[in-house]
């Protein structure tokens, strides 16, 4: 706000220039200096933001990089954190109950009763309005290209690298130990499992070879494909009628009957396999690189000799090397109409102070001298870090500037390891599978398209563990490629993948 002129017979007039020019910077309309003081700034705007988390505890509403926000974007955080493990549960409760906070993260833009409401215009167009927000739109374009809907940005993606996501970890000091060398197909990877069972080497009985978090990596790696959809001779298929797919259910089945997997797997939580894998049970899971640090820096202070190497890339039968690639974001924000403009407004600058340089800093890193401090280019946290569970996982659901190495760091990690998860990572890129889909809709997928994934996961875990034989899934394989409705969502996927293409 302007500095006041001292003659008093101003000071009602600027009063009135400072809401206009609150409400046009984006600011809380009802933002006033209080009455008779000069050169007070407006008061701070309130933001209701609901979001997820996924690290042990969320940041407490006194946190002090919270606290650090607020100040310098002038606004009264109030943040509902919700786990991972529940928070798609939550939100289709959120949406359902039409009581919307100011903004709303989602994980991407197919949530089916999010689209329903898109349509029904009860979230803001922001496509206007992004221009003037230079930091987030220094964010890949694939990204917002990716997260439109019909042509339109209702959403703003929280930017994250297209590398560096969840990969194979394998207890490399085990290796070492036993005098193996690090996989690099997935039938090696099956006979160091079989050691790592047979030999026990963390000194442990009932030690298994994979937690078997996230074992989809397997089908992937078999099909060579970088989630449900393929791209062949320009078009969609879906992996699950391949015949790789048959291979990789046999590949899960013989580490279920050699016990090399945990029998209840089906049936853990996330927190399940964290702690098998910290408590030295198991020598293989998968993990983010930032994640795998975050339990491993924990693990470190019962057994400072763990060491959790990421594994580049795996081959499966008749396929080369192997990496998923990411979608380039975590996740997206959305504001409803209901929202005002200014206050709408308000948000995209928050956001876009989060993309900034400053601003994702203090969201990953926290605030120098008290979280951090910088040495040679390289910002080395400390203990109170941790405590206050910045990064990635909580502060970076929100903001976060495009950084290709930003999976590589995590709070409380020296530089010699940031340095060798850059190299990881970059190896990584050289061979990358990239998603085909994102972003891109069927009706009838959302309609029935969760029963089917059911159905098929089901099979999936049936086969796995010895319930049903093989011809049973090459029967359900059969009735698929039958189902109208089934084949009506493959060729909705690819109309739509088609229109995309052909709009660039």
């Amino acid at each position: 706000m302007k500095k006041r002129s001292r003659k008093h017979a101003l000071i009602a007039m600027l009063s009135v220039v400072a809401v206009l020019t609150a409400a046009c910077s984006g600011s809380n309309p009802a933002a006033t200096a209080p009455k008779g003081e000069e050169g007070k700034k407006e008061a701070p705007v309130t933001l209701n933001i609901f979001s997820n988390f996924s690290i042990a505890q969320p940041p407490s509403p006194d946190n002090p990089v919270t606290k650090e926000f607020e100040k310098r974007t002038n606004t009264k955080l109030n943040i509902t954190w919700v786990s991972d493990t529940v928070f798609n549960d939550k939100l289709n409760v959120l949406l359902a109950s039409g009581d919307l906070p100011d903004a709303i993260k989602l994980p991407d833009t197919t949530v089916p009763q999010f689209l329903t409401m898109v349509k029904q215009g009860a979230f803001w167009d922001l496509t206007p309005y992004l221009k003037d927000y230079k930091n987030l739109m220094d964010s890949p374009k694939s990204m917002w290209e990716n997260s439109k809907i019909n042509g339109k940005n209702y959403v703003v993606p929280i930017v994250r690298p297209l590398e560096g996501g969840t990969t194979f970890f394998i207890r490399k000091d085990w290796l070492d130990k036993l005098g193996l060398k690090m996989p690099t197909t997935l039938d090696e990877l099956y006979q160091v499992m079989k050691v790592f069972k047979e030999k026990e080497p963390d000194g442990k009985k009932g030690t298994y070879g994979y937690t078997m978090r996230t074992n989809d990596q397997i089908e992937f790696i078999y099909t060579g494909a970088a989630n449900k959809w393929k791209v062949k001779d320009g078009g969609l298929i879906d992996i699950t009628l391949e015949p790789a797919m048959r291979e990789s259910l046999l590949y899960k089945k013989k580490l279920f009957d050699e016990q090399l997997i945990p029998p209840d797997y089906s049936v853990m939580k996330n927190d399940d396999w964290v702690d098998m894998a910290s408590s030295g049970k198991v020598g293989v899971t998968t993990e983010t690189i930032e994640a795998m640090w975050r339990w491993t820096y924990d693990q470190w202070k019962r057994d400072p000799k763990v060491n959790w190497e990421p594994i580049v890339s795996l081959s499966g039968p008749g396929t080369g090397p192997f990496q998923q690639q990411n979608s380039g974001f975590i996740g997206v924000t959305a504001i409803p109409k209901s929202v005002p403009e200014a206050k709408m407004r308000k948000i995209l600058a928050l956001l876009d102070y989060g993309a900034s340089e400053e601003g994702s800093t203090l969201s990953q890193y926290g605030i120098e001298g008290v979280h951090y401090k910088k040495e040679d280019g390289f910002f080395i946290t400390n203990e109170q870090a941790v405590k206050d569970n910045l990064g990635t996982g909580s502060f970076g659901k929100l903001f976060m500037k495009h950084d290709p190495y930003m999976y590589a760091f995590a709070p409380g990690m020296p530089k010699e390891i940031f340095e060798k998860n850059k190299k990881i990572i970059d190896a990584k890129a050289k061979i990358s599978t990239p998603i085909p889909v994102i972003g891109l809709v069927s009706e009838t997928n959302n309609k029935l398209g969760a029963d089917y994934t059911k159905k098929i996961n089901d099979m999936k875990t049936q086969v796995t563990m010895g319930k049903v034989g093989i011809d049973a899934w090459d029967k359900l394989v059969a009735d698929l490629k039958a189902d109208a409705n089934y084949q009506k969502i493959i060729q909705e996927m690819n109309t739509a993948y088609k229109e995309r293409l052909a709009a660039k």
